[in-house]
């Protein structure tokens, strides 16, 4: 199978389905930008940090559900979607628990803290800020659009658990956090 097809030389993309949209929509732009999360989520897996945790199967499963969102939007076709995986509907409260369990062993926050110290700890937040800017490019393709229902959420929640991730990976690697300053 050859890689390079050619038909996206005139500016345009498929989508699962056969229906072309120009590699500038908005779709295409949010699920580009999905895949751009499930690449950052790669990177902070490839840390010892994270890698060797008991969490990093939990980290799989969302970069597994990461890669299904992204599907769910590179299809328009209703027919097509039927052959789509799923995210569970629980996911949601799983990330919450992972959360609020993570959170309980953490120091109280106090004021804001800089992203650096380790590199696992900067790939938490690169996720964070990456799945952020997704949850701002699925909001603007449901203005025109219809988008998978719960992907909002999902993503919302999805960046609070980025963010206690790094935390817990301060604390896991014994890097303190970097707290921000108003006048360095």
């Amino acid at each position: 199978m050859r890689i390079y097809t050619r038909t996206g030389d005139d500016g345009t993309t498929s989508l699962f389905g056969g229906q072309r949209l120009s590699k500038d929509d908005f779709r295409i732009e949010a699920y580009g930008t999905m895949d751009e999360l499930n690449v950052c989520i790669g990177e902070m897996g490839a840390y010892a940090a994270v890698a060797e945790s008991e969490d990093a199967a939990f980290l799989r499963t969302i970069q597994s559900d990461v890669f299904s969102w992204g599907s769910h939007l590179a299809t328009i076709d209703a027919e097509m979607t039927k052959h789509l995986p799923s995210v569970p509907s629980t996911r949601v409260a799983e990330m919450e628990a992972w959360i609020d369990a993570k959170n309980e062993a953490l120091p109280k926050l106090k004021q804001f803290i800089l992203p650096g110290g380790h590199p696992a700890v900067v790939a938490a937040h690169k996720c964070r800020v990456v799945c952020r800017r997704s949850e701002r490019r699925v909001i603007a393709l449901g203005r025109n659009e219809t988008i998978p229902a719960g992907l909002v959420a999902y993503l919302n929640r999805l960046s609070d658990l980025f963010f206690v991730w790094s935390r817990h990976l301060h604390a896991a690697t014994g890097t303190p956090e970097i707290q921000w300053e108003s006048e360095p």
